[in-house]
């Protein structure tokens, strides 16, 4: 095992649902803990492309774990998560023999990773951080409509989680509210840190206008083919569009996988669009950028619900990141992140949805002034270099390391946006 000088610079970090490096938050996590100094190692599951059981990359020492069954219904999603914990707990124990860790981040959903750092706490004296990715009691009603008994589960496990945590990270400050006032957390233990992106990764690069499919214009989308994305409502859109606003000079291009992608694209072939909707699946970084620097206006049509409008969606800041306008429903973490880069349909409104798109396509000069507004505010106020601070001062408290004041600066400023 690690000296003793060393583990206090070690770090166990968990994540459940989707593999590393590709899950970009916790990637961009870890790499800012490894170039600060610490060794890290994370447990995550395996995935496509993804399918090694364990491997070094950037210096970060990745375990990954089968998993049984992806989430489709309640019992899918308790095989996925039960599964999902006893892998967690055996590679846990086995990074601790060998490698050793001092601090324990899970990184939810599911709120369940509380009962592998709790016995590393209470037993070993360790510490644990909660990055709060997703509220799971709102994630719960997005998926299934309804406050039974596993919603009451979820509070349950959602607050032991915050109770037995030494501080958390929320994604933006409608979590914070939440870790406080559900969680029962102090707000001085409480610390935002954004996911913003990478200026590194997220850089323009020239357009290629193959993607437009010989049309004049292309709205891009990049994200999870999911039930509670709006996938569907984008593709009502499209028809809108199409139909009766006769606009036939659009591309669409959707870039992203997921559970629902198969059924889109039999949505979107029933309802005659396929020459005008195209659908990548997941690609490579360098081809993401090419589509969203190809779009002329770019969407996130994430449904009015609960937990959308809490929380911040990373396609938002990566669109800004590329001086992208946008079109969204008025949700209260959308129009936080995207403040004037960003046309606010009425919330679930479709018709407005696709209103937006096409008088945004019809007004050049609105799209230069609105992406010029977002790569500047991402540049400014919103990138992984000013949120990755903030990110380390949380980890320097909880090892009693000296103290910074860029914690408090930083976390005024991003704020304040």
């Amino acid at each position: 095992m690690s000296t003793k000088n060393h583990k206090k610079k070690s770090v166990l970090i968990i994540v459940e649902n989707l593999p590393l490096p590709f899950d970009r938050r916790v990637w961009q996590e870890c790499l800012s803990l490894r170039q600060a100094g610490y060794q890290v190692c994370a447990i995550c599951p395996k995935g496509r492309g993804y399918e090694k059981s364990y491997e070094e990359l950037s210096g970060i020492h990745i375990y990954r774990h089968p998993i049984v069954l992806e989430g489709k219904g309640i019992t899918g999603y308790l095989l996925e998560y039960s599964s999902a914990l006893f892998w967690e707990f055996i590679l846990a124990a086995r990074i601790w023999k060998k490698h050793g860790f001092e601090v324990i981040q899970a990184c939810n959903p599911p709120d369940l990773i509380f009962l592998i750092a709790i016995i590393y706490k209470y037993l070993l004296g360790k510490k644990f951080i909660f990055d709060h990715h997703d509220i799971n009691p709102e994630l719960y009603l997005a998926k299934f409509g309804r406050k039974d008994l596993l919603y009451r589960l979820m509070i349950l496990l959602e607050k032991m989680t915050f109770s037995a945590a030494d501080y958390s990270i929320a994604t933006n400050e409608s979590y914070k509210k939440i870790a406080i006032e559900r969680g029962g957390m102090d707000g001085d233990r409480v610390f935002v840190v954004r996911s913003g992106p990478s200026l590194e990764r997220f850089k323009p690069v020239p357009p290629n206008p193959a993607w437009k499919n010989g049309r004049e214009y292309m709205v891009g989308y990049v994200g999870v083919m999911g039930c509670q994305e709006g996938l569907d409502h984008l593709l009502e859109a499209v028809g809108i569009v199409i139909q009766q606003k006769k606009r036939t000079d659009i591309q669409f291009v959707l870039v992203g996988g997921g559970t629902e992608l198969e059924k889109l694209k039999m949505l979107c072939a029933d309802m005659g669009f396929n020459d005008y909707v195209t659908f990548t699946g997941r690609v490579p970084d360098h081809v993401l950028a090419e589509v969203l620097c190809t779009a002329d206006v770019c969407v996130n049509p994430d449904i009015a619900n609960e937990m959308n409008d809490k929380s911040t969606m990373n396609k938002i800041m990566e669109y800004m990141a590329l001086g992208k306008p946008i079109v969204q429903y008025d949700l209260t973490e959308g129009r936080r992140t995207a403040l004037d880069a960003s046309l606010y349909a009425r919330p679930n409104d479709i018709v407005d949805f696709a209103a937006k798109i096409t008088s945004l396509l019809s007004n050049p000069e609105l799209r230069k002034r609105m992406g010029n507004f977002g790569i500047n505010r991402v540049r400014e106020e919103l990138h992984w270099g000013i949120e990755s601070v903030k990110y380390l001062e949380v980890y320097k408290l909880v090892l009693q390391v000296e103290k910074s004041d860029s914690i408090y600066k930083h976390h005024t400023l991003v704020d304040q946006g």
